[in-house]
């Protein structure tokens, strides 16, 4: 019975995911709608890449004139290409059957949903390994896959969605890893999280850091009151995973160090390339204000949590206040678990769990100090869609410091059950208002094109 109700709830959390992240694929503008502007971020520039691709049926430079997209004068030809090159060679494809520009696009953006469908069922996993009460479990899945601006992420040309895909990969990678040795299984999902990753957003890369960190851990063993370490196993399979990494990303540095004269990231080449048109991005840095100044004097936090929340469009469509008020407190909630309350395990389950959660806290940090670094020295964007590396650590601890709590003990079954099904109503509802009451009304006033 349990095994069919357990079918019954992955099959019902798929479907959803499917129908919201579809209904927002098939119906948002390319093109800058004024004044709602309900495009997506930055996708018509984004969207020259996979169609150069597609035409061409090669990679473009940065500097490649049809890369420029109306009034803007750099490219996304400068930033690591494999999201864009699944995208553009599956569009390719199509092509062989289709000219519709509008079949194309949509093609583009289905290989996202695609992304987002596999990171949830990596949720799924995750959540199975992580968590020992089907209550917590569910609702980490939940919380993860239907964050308003976590499935949006995964219905337009960008590449955060295949890197939510590859930090999904890379965490279960290191949890099989510390619980039952570092066999095949962990080390095939670490090596093709890593790929993934270093090829698609570099805000991501506090994860790979931490997967090198826990694999090494893992071959540190107590073998009668001392501690071991296994080197040849470390050696060996630490050898095998470093040469398919280097194997399958080492393309994409040695041609920026080529095209770029000696740029691996490219990034500088960038910025480089914008000065050349005489535009000139001012920044608290620039100007001499500090930091300080930025982080206390706006609002650079509650726009940073507000999107981090639900901010569909270009950032100008926002859902209903009790969607954020609801999420705070949930969010609030659960750290305040994290934070506070003590939870009674063994010691040796104790240091391991503390290495695992400090290697989750690190990638949560990493790609926030990212961020700030990015809007102080560069372009001032407090976007929450920036630290979405982070989704899945932070969910983690939220969701385990929900279960901390002493009053959570302190409840009948049936309480628990009733506090789950309203939270997790609120989630879905969150996304239903969301996607069909706040999103769809405003993208079906506009052409898709």
């Amino acid at each position: 019975m349990k095994t069919k109700k357990e079918r019954s709830i992955v099959i019902i959390y798929l479907v959803l995911y499917l129908v919201a992240a579809l209904t927002v694929a098939l119906h948002q503008p390319l093109r800058d709608t004024f004044p709602s502007l309900c495009n997506p971020p930055d996708e018509h520039s984004r969207y020259m890449v996979p169609l150069y691709i597609c035409q061409h049926g090669s990679l473009p430079a940065g500097f490649e004139e049809e890369l420029f997209s109306e009034g803007c004068r750099w490219t996304y030809g400068f930033y690591t290409l494999l999201p864009y090159m699944i995208q553009g060679y599956a569009m390719r494809f199509v092509n062989l059957f289709t000219n519709s520009a509008l079949v194309l696009l949509y093609t583009a953006r289905l290989v996202n949903v695609l992304f987002g469908f596999l990171t949830a069922w990596m949720t799924l996993l995750i959540g199975k390994k992580l968590f020992a009460s089907d209550r917590i479990r569910w609702l980490f899945c939940f919380l993860v896959t239907f964050l308003p601006q976590s499935l949006f992420l995964h219905t337009y040309v960008n590449p955060d969605s295949l890197c939510l895909l590859s930090a999904a990969l890379m965490v279960y990678g290191m949890i099989c890893g510390l619980r039952e040795g570092f066999t095949w299984k962990p080390c095939v999902f670490l090596t093709v999280g890593i790929i993934l990753c270093a090829l698609s957003y570099y805000n991501a890369y506090g994860f790979i850091i931490s997967s090198i960190l826990v694999f090494t851990a893992g071959f540190l063993h107590k073998k009668e009151g001392r501690w071991q370490f296994l080197w040849k196993q470390f050696l060996g399979k630490g050898a095998m995973i470093a040469a398919l990494v280097l194997l399958c990303i080492s393309w994409s540095f040695i041609r920026n160090y080529l095209l770029y004269d000696g740029d691996f990231i490219g990034l500088t080449t960038k910025e480089n390339f914008i000065k050349s048109f005489g535009i000139i991005r001012e920044s608290y840095a620039s100007q001499g204000k500090s930091l300080l100044s930025m982080l206390a004097g706006t609002t650079f936090f509650p726009k940073m949590a507000v999107s981090f929340i639900a901010n569909y469009g270009s950032n100008t469509i926002y859902t209903w206040w009790m969607v954020y008020v609801f999420y705070l407190l949930l969010f609030a909630t659960g750290i305040f678990g994290m934070i506070f309350c003590k939870e009674k395990i063994s010691d040796e389950k104790s240091s391991s769990r503390k290495f695992f959660q400090i290697n989750l806290l690190f990638c949560i940090v990493m790609p926030f100090f990212l961020t700030v670094r990015y809007s102080y020295t560069v372009d001032y964007q407090p976007q929450g869609r920036y630290l979405m590396p982070a989704l899945i650590p932070l969910m983690y601890f939220i969701c385990h410091g929900l279960e901390k709590l002493p009053v959570w003990n302190k409840i009948t079954e049936r309480q628990k059950s009733v506090i789950h099904i309203v939270i997790v109503a609120g989630i879905v509802l969150s996304l239903l208002i969301t996607v069909f009451v706040t999103a769809l009304p405003v993208y079906l006033e506009n052409s898709v094109l």
